[in-house]
């Protein structure tokens, strides 16, 4: 029985790829398994999904800066090491699929050990640093920017980013009756990552009287993120959503974070973006790398967070209305394009061949 082993975690960005990819390997694979932290986002969204069987293992993250509990990270990645390669050795899979995530590096290390194929994807412009311990054991590292690809030297390959197929099938009619948006304005939505983005939030939130005068909005804030006191017509609040896809078929632009799976998204939508990086303080930089190579092929405009307010924030806005047929034209010839079937096709290719 031919099976693969799926891992990532920490962020919906280190899920939701794996979730695209899950309908083309049910036709290649009779078994899924998806290997991931014990309280992780990751375990959570898998829950709708029970022909996935999960196993959790010990994890760890790194905090930037000097901290303490950095000391304990050696012992968990061990820990996390041996209970990955018990998991495997018991399940013995064809392959393993890493979407990154610090959760990724003992399962990758485990099954490098025990000789089974591994192949990795990189959303970002540059490897995180797990992919970057993990670089030296895969087999491929299918990439969704072709810099980056490039860095990788032969290992590394240029698939884009896996996209869900839901997000082609969105309605827009049943997102305006959701929001109740009885008029003709132009649709901005606003998406700050499954965590939220508190500074975005608060931003807009101060902006909400004056927006809506010329646009309806559509606020992703973020689990626990709601504002109670916001109660403004044009104006629609949401903690999260699993369908997303109607809301992006609704909106005529995009303001988000920059972190690749979303901002891949977007482009292959044909969404004009607006993009605000989480800070190189709060980040690796790799957002920041992504909005400047987004920026540099016309794909979308920037605002740097440091220079987020009140003022920049609406005159970015309507920039981004004057700029929007521009952009559209330039994001054009990426639109519809998706990696699934390529990285679907690089797990193939270096799959284990015997049957089980």
């Amino acid at each position: 029985m031919k099976s693969i082993v799926l891992c990532g975690g920490g962020t919906a960005g280190h899920v939701m790829p794996n979730i695209a990819l899950l309908k083309y390997l049910k036709s290649h694979y009779e078994k899924i398994y998806y290997i991931g932290s014990i309280n992780g986002i990751e375990r959570t969204i898998l829950k709708d999904y029970p022909e996935i069987e999960y196993y959790p293992i010990t994890s760890v993250k790194l905090i930037r800066g000097l901290n303490l509990k950095n000391l304990a990270i050696p012992f968990k990645l061990i820990k996390g090491y041996c209970q990955s390669k018990k998991i495997l050795s018991k399940i013995k899979p064809n392959i393993i699929f890493s979407k990154g995530g610090y959760v990724s590096v003992p399962v990758t290390y485990a099954g490098k050990s025990l000789g089974i194929p591994i192949v990795a994807h990189e959303s970002d412009y540059n490897l995180g640093l797990a992919n970057k311990l993990i670089l030296k054991k895969c087999n491929k590292m299918c990439c969704s920017f072709e810099e980056t690809a490039k860095s990788c030297g032969k290992k590394g390959v240029f698939t884009c980013s896996p996209i869900r197929d839901s997000l082609f099938t969105g309605n827009k009619e049943r997102a305006r009756k959701i929001c109740k948006f009885n008029n003709n304005l132009p649709t901005i939505l606003i998406i700050g990552g499954s965590l939220g983005a508190q500074a975005i939030n608060e931003c807009m939130f101060s902006l909400a009287k004056e927006i809506t005068k010329k646009y309806n909005i559509i606020h992703i804030v973020g689990k626990g993120n709601f504002n109670k006191q916001i109660k403004i017509n044009n104006y629609y609040q949401i903690e999260f959503t699993n369908n997303i896809e109607d809301y992006f078929d609704l909106a005529d632009m995009v303001i988000s974070r920059a972190g690749s799976n979303a901002i891949n998204e977007f482009l292959i939508l044909n969404k004009p973006m607006l993009l605000i990086p989480l800070p190189k303080g709060n980040s690796r930089g790799d957002q920041i790398l992504n909005a400047q190579d987004f920026l540099a092929k016309g794909y979308a405009n920037v605002l740097l967070q440091e220079d987020m307010n009140k003022k920049s924030m609406m005159e970015a806005i309507q920039q981004l209305k004057l700029d929007s047929t521009k952009i559209k034209k330039a994001q054009y010839p990426q639109k519809g394009k998706n990696g699934t079937k390529n990285i679907l096709k690089v797990i193939l290719e270096n799959s284990k061949n015997d049957e089980k």
